[in-house]
């Protein structure tokens, strides 16, 4: 056996050939060579289960850790822990999102969330202080909006992304997907609401992306926005704006933050050869080891898995501190429902759509979620 086969969705010509020297030099140390594949995102997962039933698998397999589940009902995964490797250090909700009926299938070398991006000549010039509080952002955010801008930019709109979005006020606040129709979950979308209806947020949150969202920060539209670390090398290129990142705001002081986390998990298929797998196992070690998670951190603006490694990364990279800070309390968006997950989803981005354009009220509107989320 000379080589092994890779597939992911890294088909940006940047991100390819940065994995590709990864992955060369973690076969170079499993004394492989790692032939890469990558086809676009929406057809990864069709592959994968097509594959899994014809036994067709590559040796290593990228997947976006909300479909880990998915993958691993079918049998189609090995557990990790056949081949030794050490996940001791990994924080909980990282080590959750590769797991499945309790054995770990899936590491991710480095993960993401979202938090507050802010303009600091904005607030400073409005003499605001950066929010900690709902009851603060929403004071802030009315301060900070004028003509021609808005407080703050979220993206709102009827996919997974709007859901997102707003995971880290529906879990700050005590809610969760499997119980919606709660006071908790209704005090966090009458939150956005509020936002909406004061003009705090512009009622064309419900189209945005995140890509659009950024751009409304960074041409001055918005002076503050959530979104994700991926943005970092865009607004770092941004010509005299100045920016800084802070954790989102929770309702009460001293509640936790808890934010989705978002990332790739590399697994090992079942395959006809048990030597592959040692192999893709061997380079799957090395992937997530802490000089290759360092290396793509900074590649990506990403989080390295590890925490003690997060840490050193978040002194080296200041930007990254917030979202850092983040992920310690960051949760799997699998974590309670498990498949069933993408149901919920579509019922929580249903349930924002639905209070923001005021055809329902918070609570009739997440009532209408619960349905979905029970209704067989």
């Amino acid at each position: 056996m000379t080589s092994i086969t890779a597939l992911n969705y890294y088909t940006d010509a940047n991100e390819h050939a940065q994995w590709d020297e990864r992955l060369t030099a973690c076969g170079r140390t499993a004394g492989v060579t790692v032939e890469q594949s990558s086809v676009p995102g929406a057809s990864l997962i069709p592959r994968v289960l097509r594959q899994a039933s014809s036994r067709t698998l590559p040796d290593l397999v990228m997947l976006d850790n909300p479909d880990l589940q998915q993958i691993a009902q079918t049998g189609a995964l090995t557990p990790l822990d056949e081949y030794g490797i050490d996940s001791g250090d990994f924080t909980r909700g990282i080590l959750a999102a590769g797991t499945y009926e309790g054995k770990v299938y899936g590491l991710a070398p480095t993960v993401s969330t979202i938090a507050l991006v802010y303009n600091k000549d904005m607030l400073a010039q409005a003499g605001v202080a950066v929010p900690k509080t709902w009851d603060e952002l929403k004071t802030a955010a009315a301060k900070l909006t004028g003509p021609g801008r808005y407080g703050l930019a979220v993206d709102a709109n009827a996919t997974f992304e709007g859901t997102w979005q707003f995971l880290p006020f529906l879990w700050s606040n005590g809610a969760d997907e499997k119980h919606l129709d709660t006071p908790q979950a209704a005090q966090a979308l009458q939150l956005w609401v509020d936002l909406v209806r004061s003009g705090s947020m512009s009622k064309s949150v419900l189209n945005w992306t995140q890509a659009d969202v950024h751009d409304q920060f960074v041409v001055g539209k918005a002076a503050m926005m959530l979104n994700g670390p991926w943005r970092i090398p865009a607004l770092n290129k941004a010509k005299n704006l100045h920016w800084s990142v802070a954790p989102i705001p929770v309702r009460l002081k001293g509640q936790p933050l808890v934010t989705p986390l978002g990332g790739e998990v590399w697994a090992v298929p079942q395959t006809a050869s048990k030597a592959r797998q040692v192999k893709a196992a061997q380079v799957l070690k090395c992937l997530n080891d802490s000089a290759h998670m360092l290396t793509l951190a900074g590649q990506n603006f990403t989080v390295p898995s590890r925490a003690p490694v997060a840490a050193r990364f978040a002194e080296r990279v200041p930007s990254m501190a917030a979202f850092v800070e983040s992920i310690d309390g960051a949760r799997d968006r699998t974590g309670e429902l498990g498949v069933r997950w993408p149901r919920a989803a579509t019922a929580i981005y249903t349930a924002i759509q639905s209070a923001l354009t005021g055809e329902q009220t918070p609570e009739e509107a997440l009532e209408r979620a619960q349905q979905m989320v029970t209704s067989s």
